[in-house]
This record gives structure tokens, sequence and C-alpha cells, in this order.
């Protein structure tokens, strides 16, 4: 556990949960960036990590975006310093050879969304809303937001969402793939944990593959992206998951996988 006051680590057997716990709305301020950070550097060297949640405290936020108040302090950095930390947090949790996995449990705004973005899936409670209104402050995301929704929903979608500065449901953002799953009232968490254990007993390694072949392909020509697919499948014949993965299924046994 580490003892950081704003952000906080947990260690549940192979999964990582990260909280965000700067009341009253979870905002985005210097000292949850640079215990972030810290945190995530943490995580870097925790070799039996094979899944992490993502959350925030309380029942009423994810992570409600910047701190307005806190903005001449970020802008004493100058704009591009002050994002370019979190877009590499960001790029990080995007790149982690792990499943990485938002438990949103309020709202989820601005620079909340935009980190809900960086993650591989969404799990949001029923009550959640979720948005990038900065349009509204005569501002425009600045942590990745333009260009993950985009790729996520669709450009056509994206620009709605960005022109107008629309805050939406949980359930209109299950509806244009921006959240995968909506569970009731007060179980984001529950539900994350709960996915977070089954992917930890997976292939590691074959979910690692996925992962960046999917970040990367995407945004390749086809043929390239199939010829790297193609790279990956040959490495993969040579890892110890895949020999126990089909012992497992021949020997009518669950498969216990060592993610090498």
């Amino acid at each position: 556990m580490s003892d950081s006051k704003v952000v906080e680590l947990q260690i549940i057997e192979s999964v990582g949960v990260i909280t965000i716990n700067n009341p009253p709305v979870n905002a985005l301020t210097l000292e949850v960036r640079e215990e972030l950070k810290k945190i995530l550097m943490e995580i870097r060297q925790a070799k039996d990590l094979r899944v992490l949640v993502i959350t925030g405290a309380g029942s009423k936020c994810f992570v409600a975006g910047a701190d307005i108040k806190d903005f001449p302090k970020q802008m004493e950095f100058g704009p591009r310093e002050n994002a370019t930390i979190y877009k590499e947090m960001f790029a990080y949790l995007e790149e982690a050879p792990i499943p990485v996995i938002a438990a949103l449990n309020g709202l989820a705004l601005g620079g909340g969304c935009e980190l809900a973005l960086a993650c591989d899936l969404r799990i949001a409670d029923e009550k959640v809303k979720l948005g990038l209104p900065e349009v509204t402050l005569g501002l425009i995301p600045g942590l990745g937001g333009t260009q993950r929704l985009a790729r996520l929903i669709g450009q056509s979608k994206a620009k709605e969402l960005l022109f107008t500065g629309t805050v939406i449901t949980a359930e209109e953002a299950l509806k244009i793939g921006l959240v995968n799953q909506v569970v009731p009232l007060g179980t984001a968490l529950e539900e994350a944990l709960k996915l977070a254990h089954k992917l930890a007993k997976g292939a590691g390694v074959a979910m690692a593959y996925a992962k960046q072949l999917v970040n990367k392909g995407t945004e390749l020509p086809l043929q390239e992206a199939l010829e790297m697919e193609m790279q990956h499948v040959e490495k993969i014949f040579r890892t110890e998951d895949l020999q126990e993965g089909l012992d497992a299924f021949i020997n009518k046994r669950p498969p216990v996988f060592k993610n090498r």
C-alpha cells in the first residue's frame, strides 16, 4: 500500500488498484499528478502485476477533471510542459503490457474522461456521466482526449461531443462504445475487480500481444498490420503459456498460465 494521501495503490494478489482520493471531486491537481507519477513508477517494478484497475474515492466522482483554481500553478510550467507529464503517464497506461480497467464510480469529465480513455476497458456505474466539456471554457482537451475519443467512437460522434461539450450518461456512453459495461449503482469497482481477477488468471503474454496489436495495428495500413500480427503469432508459439494452454485443453483441466 502506498503512503500517498491523494493517490493510493493497493495490490490484491496480482491485481493493482489505484484510487484517486482528492475530495471533493478527485480533481487532477499538481499533487495528484506528482503522486500518480510516483505510483506508476512503483508499478513498473511490480513484476507479478497482471492487471491494473483505476478508480476514484467516494461515490460522487471518478475524476472530475482539472481543478480550475489550480490552473495558475499548473500553467507556471507552461501548457506543453504541464500536459506532457500527464500525457506520458496516460501513454504508459495505454502501452503497459497488462490490461488496464477504469472503474467509473462517478463523474468522469475533462482530464478524468481522458484518463479513462487511456485505459483498455471502462466499467461505469449506472449514474456515471462522462464528457469533455473544455469547449465551454474556451479550451480543448489537451491530454489526448481529441485523439483517443475519435479512435474509440469515430470521428463524427467525437466531433459532436467535442464541439458541444455535452456530458452524456453511462447508457449513452455504452451505446456509442465509450464504455464497455454499465453496472448497478455502487458496483463499478466490484465488477471491475471481478473482471480483473478473471483476466489475471489468463494468458498474460497473449493479452499483451493482443493489446499491442490493436493499439499499433489500427494506425498501420492493413497489410503491414497483418504482417505485424503474424510476427507476434510466430513469437507466441515459443511461449510456455501456449504449451500450458494446449496441455490443459487436451487434458480437460484449467490452465495455469505463468505469463512467459
